[in-house]
């Protein structure tokens, strides 16, 4: 599948018995700098492809999403890979099979390695992750919080602040990872900020060719989200533009942006160009 050498592992465990949290570790241990987590590329401390499984509205999309059996999700993360030709990737799942099938699927090479959660988390620990899974609802994905902080509202529950070490003499540092609960949850509602998404979306306009600047938006959603976030946008464009291109390309990546930065379910995104700006003349 790929021109270049890719060393593929795997981290495996039962659902819910820490894999997420424990991800950054494993991969620091192998200098691994690419995880592929529930339908997510993850390098390093950045989402950079896919769309999180846990924000799909039902358990079988989740199976499905987190194994690729999809080609638009396949091949976003085939893209991705091809891009930033990684040396090696570490692979998340909850059995032999399932990782087997992920690399299958993405094209990567047999796994070379696999790491079982016992060799890394006590049993005691292991046994009150499962407790917080089935109790709380909670997941983890391993991504630090101010990537998602201010982005992730109404999937957020508790950041993660946890003491690393760079190696030997080295200082330590704060590595985080975040707590989420996927819309599946039957656990309880949450609050999302519209702020949030405004400033999002102003950010991408400003980079739109030919959106003069965004005049409105509004943001709906259900009482429990499950059914997703719609955007209402209204916009000024610039006169001569394409106006059909440049509200399909503002659409595009109002969604892009989001779901790369949150993995949050946008599931309509309406934009209208409310007026033409015309350019001063002298």
């Amino acid at each position: 599948m790929f021109l270049f050498k890719i060393k593929t592992y795997a981290f495996i465990g039962p659902s819910g018995t820490g894999k997420s949290y424990r991800a950054q570790y494993v991969a620091g241990q192998r200098d691994i700098k690419y995880v592929i987590d529930d339908g997510l590329l993850i390098k390093e401390n950045q989402v950079i492809a896919g769309i999180s499984a846990k924000k799909a509205p039902t358990k079988i999309e989740t199976v499905k999403n987190a194994l690729f059996l999809t080609e638009d999700k396949k091949v976003e993360i085939q893209k991705a890979i091809k891009k930033y030709r990684p040396d090696s990737i570490l692979i998340l799942g909850t059995s032999d099979g399932m990782v087997d099938k992920i690399a299958e699927n993405l094209g990567l090479p047999p796994i070379c390695e696999r790491i079982y959660i016992n060799e890394v988390a006590t049993q005691e620990e292991m046994d009150t992750a499962r407790r917080i899974r089935v109790t709380q609802g909670k997941h983890v994905i391993p991504v630090p919080t101010f990537e998602i902080k201010k982005d992730f509202s109404g999937y957020l529950l508790d950041p993660l602040q946890i003491f690393k070490s760079k190696g030997k003499n080295a200082e330590p540092y704060i590595a985080e990872k975040s707590i989420i609960r996927p819309t599946f949850s039957y656990l309880g509602n949450f609050t999302i900020s519209d702020s949030v998404f405004k400033d999002i979306i102003v950010t991408v306009a400003k980079k739109v060719e030919g959106v003069c600047k965004v005049l409105k938006i509004r943001v709906d959603k259900t009482k429990n989200d499950t059914a997703g976030v719609k955007l209402y946008i209204e916009v000024s464009v610039e006169y001569g533009a394409n106006l059909m291109e440049t509200l399909r390309i503002l659409k595009k990546e109002t969604r892009r942006e989001i779901e790369n930065l949150t993995a949050m379910y946008i599931s309509e995104v309406d934009i209208v160009a409310k007026e033409i700006h015309f350019p001063e003349v002298d």
